[in-house]
């Protein structure tokens, strides 16, 4: 599910976006030295990187990428009271081309309801990948964040699994500019909650997942409560975390992106 709003919208003028990113975003900072790597730790002490947030939504990717030591900033047509970090109300279609190529790399979750496989048939919802794609096609580092199933690269496909998360929430990742390892999914194990739908709907746990239905999932429906362990968030409304991505695999992707842009060798995190 996306990370944020997109259709529609007038983008403001480009000198407030250009004073709205001079501030310093809240809370920004690097990941602890002690938490990484020394070759990462020591890319990080340089200045910082920055990182634009399209469709940016609560900030669940801005957050990963928070982590991994980019300074963030979101853009999306819809307030966002919640997102934690600098942000600017506006049309991500509408952005000056000059304007964003200030930043180091820019990501973007256009809304995935056209390419769900319930949603799509109605025709209500814009399919803004390929616009999107088009409009970010003169920046060097992009990625491009979207259900399985919408016409995006696989380049990169992300599951809570890999991080020890509670959700499955498989995403795919475009990734232009830059070649990211794909770690190996494990399904077996712990129970797994969903965040999508309406809270307290449909939960049962693993051993009554083996007499469910073709078409069922076996899934436990999440809540508010549970996210921050499930899903690593303790900042959204439950509207907001339906549509959220996992900040772990944007601080995964994120670390290795910094890596890039350092030119430092890649490190294996397994």
């Amino acid at each position: 599910v996306r990370d944020g709003a997109g259709e529609g919208g007038t983008r403001a003028s480009d000198g407030a976006a250009a004073a709205a990113l001079q501030s310093t975003a809240r809370g920004a900072g690097p990941v602890p030295e002690s938490e990484c790597p020394d070759s990462y730790s020591r890319g990080l002490m340089a200045v910082p990187l920055r990182l634009l947030d399209l469709f940016c939504g609560a900030g669940g990717a801005a957050m990963g990428y928070h982590r991994a030591g980019f300074e963030v900033y979101g853009v999306d047509i819809q307030p966002q009271p919640n997102y934690p970090f600098t942000f600017w109300q506006g049309d991500a279609l509408d952005l000056d081309d000059e304007w964003l190529g200030q930043f180091d790399v820019i990501h973007a979750s256009p809304p995935c309801q056209a390419y769900a496989s319930l949603a799509a048939k109605d025709g209500r919802h814009p399919r803004l990948i390929e616009p999107v794609r088009a409009k970010l096609c003169n920046t060097s580092v992009t990625v491009i964040e979207n259900i399985e199933g919408a016409p995006i690269r696989r380049d990169v496909r992300l599951c809570g699994s890999m991080f020890a998360l509670y959700v499955r929430r498989h995403r795919c990742f475009e990734v232009n500019g830059v070649l990211v390892e794909q770690p190996v999914c494990n399904h077996s194990g712990h129970e797994i909650r969903a965040y999508y739908g309406k809270p307290g709907w449909l939960a049962w746990d693993l051993k009554g997942a083996q007499v469910q239905k073709a078409g069922r999932k076996p899934l436990l429906r999440g809540s508010v409560e549970q996210a921050p362990v499930d899903m690593g968030i303790d900042w959204m409304t439950w509207d907001e975390l339906r549509e959220a991505i996992p900040p772990a695999y944007t601080e995964y992707l994120g670390r290795q992106l910094i890596l890039h842009l350092r030119g430092m060798p890649a490190i294996d995190w397994a």
